[in-house]
């Protein structure tokens, strides 16, 4: 008899053991920690955000090393792809794809690209379309001015404006560029020729030299 009053005694102890443990073993769903993921509520990115980070114009040097040589010999250059041929300084470095030529040196630039379109580019077009295209793709992008201009290879859009150069691989400096884009059409194709160097460079002639050569053929 005393044996059964032992074993009464030890349920409620076990059974208060058994919901302890229980507990234990169970965490609430408040308690767990937090895997890092973006909650539901979080904003999406704006569709005008900028494709580059964004920058401040870098300050224009006093001196900068982009002053193309009055002695340059100028070759020209037939790009047949795109129907279009111009003249380049002899001896820089070139780079092609599918669809645009580029040649460098030091930090003047001189690329021309074609592509399908349905029809001529327009001070208005430049303004509505390439110019929100630019700022998104080229690195603290200023607006200088955009106008319509005609060059013995046709008339033209002329959009001018400044940018950071991309950070140089070595040093990370950049420099402030001054950019002219020329936009020419012909039969249902677009021909932009694009000429940068660093702001206070002198390059007036050599630029007129290369814009003037630009032909259709």
């Amino acid at each position: 008899m005393e044996q059964r009053k032992h074993v009464r005694r030890a349920w409620p102890v076990l059974t208060g053991l058994v919901i302890l443990l229980t507990a234990c073993g169970h965490s609430s769903p408040a308690t767990l920690p937090s895997t890092g993921a973006p909650s539901s509520s979080a904003t999406s990115p704006s569709p005008t955000q900028s494709a580059v980070p964004p920058q401040s114009p870098v300050p224009a040097e006093s001196n900068p090393p982009g002053d193309i040589p009055d002695n340059t010999v100028y070759v020209s250059y037939a790009a047949k792809a795109g129907g279009l041929v111009l003249k380049v300084p002899e001896g820089w470095a070139r780079r092609t794809t599918s669809s645009s030529v580029t040649f460098s040196s030091q930090l003047n630039a001189i690329s021309v690209s074609w592509a399908s379109a349905s029809s001529a580019p327009t001070t208005s077009s430049a303004r509505s379309v390439d110019v929100p295209a630019l700022q998104k793709s080229e690195l603290a992008f200023a607006l200088q001015s955009i106008k319509p201009v005609t060059l013995p290879g046709g008339a033209a859009v002329l959009i001018t404006f400044q940018e950071n150069s991309k950070p140089n691989s070595v040093t990370g400096k950049q420099y402030r560029l001054v950019v002219l884009r020329y936009e020419f059409f012909k039969n249902g194709t677009e021909g932009v020729l694009t000429l940068s160097s660093p702001v206070g460079a002198d390059n007036v002639d050599p630029w007129r030299i290369v814009s003037e050569s630009f032909r259709w053929v």
